[in-house]
C-alpha cells in the first residue's frame, strides 16, 4: 500500500514540475523574421561584370532576435541545382559568376531560433559575355496553376511571364499531356502568355514553355505539373 501512495505522489511531483516548457502561455511566442527584399542586382539586369555584390534590405524580427541571410544563386528558376549560396549575417554577397549566363536569386532570413522567413521574390539576371551580341531569353516564370495544385475544373488557363535582357520580341511554344516531360506541342509561335486547355477529372497534367527570341536564341522551360479531382 505504501509503494502504491509512493507512486501516486511521485507521479503527481512529476507531471506538476512538467507542465511549463514551451507550453507555458506565459512565454512570448517565437515570431518569423520579415521576407527580405531584394535591391541589387535589379531585377533582369544585364551586368558587364562577373563579380557581382547582391544587396537586400535588412528583415526585422518580432521577438528582437539576430537574424542571418542565407542566398541562393541557381542556373535555373526553379532551383533545383544550386550554382552558389552563403550564410551571412550582414544584407551583402559577392560572387564571382560564370560569364554569358543567365542566373537567379533569392534570400531568406533565419532568427536565432532557426525560424525561417520563407524566400523572398526571384531576381533574375545576365553576366556578360565575352563578344556576345544576342543573350538568350530568361527561362519563363510560373505564373498558374500554382506547382502541383489539385483543382476541380473542366478547363484551365496555363499563364506565365517571360522575359529577356534585350527587350527582343518573344514568342512561345507550349507542350502539354499526361507525360512527364510533356511531347505534345499544343501551340506554337504564340506571343501572348497564356492558353487554355481543357481538362479531365483524376488526372495528372504536365506542361512546359518553350520562349524564343527573334534572333534564334531559345530557352527551354522546367516542367511544371497539376492535377485534377
Amino acid at each position: 500500500m505504501k509503494k502504491i501512495a509512493f507512486s501516486i505522489l511521485f507521479c503527481t511531483i512529476f507531471l506538476g514540475c512538467s507542465t511549463g516548457g514551451d507550453s507555458d502561455p506565459d512565454l512570448p511566442k517565437n515570431i518569423a523574421p520579415t521576407i527580405p527584399t531584394l535591391s541589387s542586382p535589379s531585377n533582369t539586369l544585364l551586368c558587364v561584370n562577373n563579380i557581382l555584390e547582391f544587396k537586400w534590405e535588412a528583415s526585422s524580427d518580432g521577438n528582437g532576435d539576430a537574424i542571418t541571410y542565407k542566398i541562393e544563386i541557381s542556373k535555373d528558376n526553379q532551383f533545383t541545382s544550386i550554382s552558389k549560396t552563403a550564410t551571412v549575417s550582414g544584407t551583402t554577397m559577392t560572387f564571382t559568376l560564370e560569364r554569358g549566363v543567365a542566373y537567379y536569386w533569392r534570400v531568406e532570413a533565419i532568427d536565432s531560433k532557426n525560424e525561417s522567413s520563407g524566400f523572398s521574390k526571384v531576381f533574375s539576371l545576365y553576366t556578360e559575355g565575352d563578344g556576345a551580341t544576342n543573350y538568350l531569353p530568361y527561362a519563363p516564370q510560373l505564373i498558374k496553376p500554382e506547382l502541383s495544385a489539385s483543382i476541380e475544373v473542366t478547363t484551365a488557363t496555363l499563364e506565365w511571364l517571360g522575359s529577356d535582357v534585350d527587350d527582343d520580341p518573344l514568342t512561345y511554344d507550349i507542350y502539354f499531356d499526361e507525360n512527364n516531360p510533356p511531347t505534345t506541342l499544343v501551340s506554337e509561335n504564340q506571343v501572348v502568355q497564356t492558353f487554355e486547355v481543357l481538362l479531365a477529372p483524376n488526372k495528372t497534367y504536365y506542361w512546359k514553355v518553350i520562349v524564343k527570341d527573334n534572333k534564334e536564341g531559345r530557352t527551354i522551360g522546367q516542367v511544371w505539373n497539376f492535377s485534377t479531382h
